[in-house]
């Protein structure tokens, strides 16, 4: 990783005097499949950069296989960047060594989608919330058990369910026991991986509600990677929409919902299902087929074989990340 990369963030980050907690620069992953004779690549990830600053929510959104998971498990290094640089309170996660990176995740967390499949089914709660806190020296034993105690009671469960094993709790539940953990190391950032979308309805409005009430209590910073834009606008300052592995725009919630300049913004807002029966049903904006193989991906840029308004420049240009007003940008040459 190039730790003297000079690319320039200050028009993906929010106007803000303050310095930024996460910078993304260049953020590239791709996956080997097949065998030595016969090696192909996954281009999951290309190019994506962006930078928050504290205490700020932003919603990376887009459709399944747009890279939005990879995206956040190469910021923590649950998987390895092919290139890029990840900078997080001033140092850079991409270039650190294994012991230096142990320090480094103690306020950088992240929330699993499946909230069963990330909880050891063989440890009792209060262990699974007490072993962050005996890794990172914070507390052990009694004082341990206290504090996970105390951790489930702010999550909305129980004193009494510390000594119970995940598959006691309902899937809201657990995912609040998964909450719980990542508090007990007083993190400061999170990644929160769609952590509704494997929950009930009813369920999913209180998990999003108690995450924006920690986050004002804890003064949290948190990366919302999800697919569902409802879930997004509710939670978000700023939205990043994602597409094949790279960024097409990215601005305030007021800008992306209420001014998308992006044509495939336009068609994620359009397919959104809105509870009037009285508003007409309006179908030409909505995509057609699905995302193209990462495998193989198209030339230029990557939405044209979707894209109403492409034409042969969209597949001879790779179209830069483009300020429109301040803070939002949007990568297509025709809008």
């Amino acid at each position: 990783m190039n730790d003297s990369l000079a690319t320039p963030l200050a028009d993906t980050q929010a106007s803000t005097d303050a310095e930024p907690l996460l910078e993304v620069r260049n953020l590239q992953k791709s996956f080997a499949i097949g065998n030595r004779f016969n090696r192909k690549y996954v281009k999951a990830i290309q190019d994506v950069s962006f930078s928050m600053k504290p205490g700020e929510v932003l919603g990376l959104v887009g459709e399944s296989g747009s890279g939005k998971t990879t995206v956040g498990r190469c910021i923590v290094r649950l998987i390895e960047p092919t290139g890029g640089d990840v900078y997080f309170q001033g140092r850079n996660l991409a270039a650190a060594s294994k012991k230096e990176l142990r320090s480094l995740r103690k306020p950088l967390q992240i929330i699993f989608q499946d909230p069963f499949g990330a909880l050891n089914p063989r440890m009792k709660v209060g262990n699974i919330i007490a072993e962050g806190m005996k890794i990172h020296n914070i507390a052990r034993g009694e004082q341990a058990r206290e504090r996970a105690m105390e951790l489930l009671t702010k999550v909305g469960l129980s004193r009494n369910h510390i000594d119970r094993y995940p598959h006691e709790f309902s899937g809201g539940q657990r995912q609040r026991i998964g909450i719980a953990r990542v508090l007990a190391v007083d993190a400061k950032f999170i990644i929160a991986d769609e952590p509704v979308s494997a929950l009930d309805v009813s369920i999913q409005a209180q998990v999003i509600n108690l995450l924006q009430d920690l986050k004002e209590e804890f003064d949290l910073s948190m990366l919302c990677i999800s697919h569902d834009l409802g879930v997004v606008e509710h939670i978000s300052d700023r939205v990043a929409v994602m597409y094949l592995g790279r960024l097409m725009e990215i601005g305030s919630k007021s800008d992306v919902y209420d001014n998308p300049r992006h044509p495939y913004t336009q068609s994620l807002l359009e397919a959104m299902p809105v509870p009037d029966p009285d508003r007409p049903r309006r179908d030409e904006g909505i995509l057609q087929g699905d995302i193209p193989s990462p495998i193989n991906p198209p030339s230029g840029c990557v939405f044209r074989t979707r894209c109403p308004l492409a034409s042969k420049e969209c597949a001879e240009v790779v179209p830069p990340m483009e300020e429109v007003s301040p803070g939002h940008l949007k990568a297509c040459i025709k809008q």
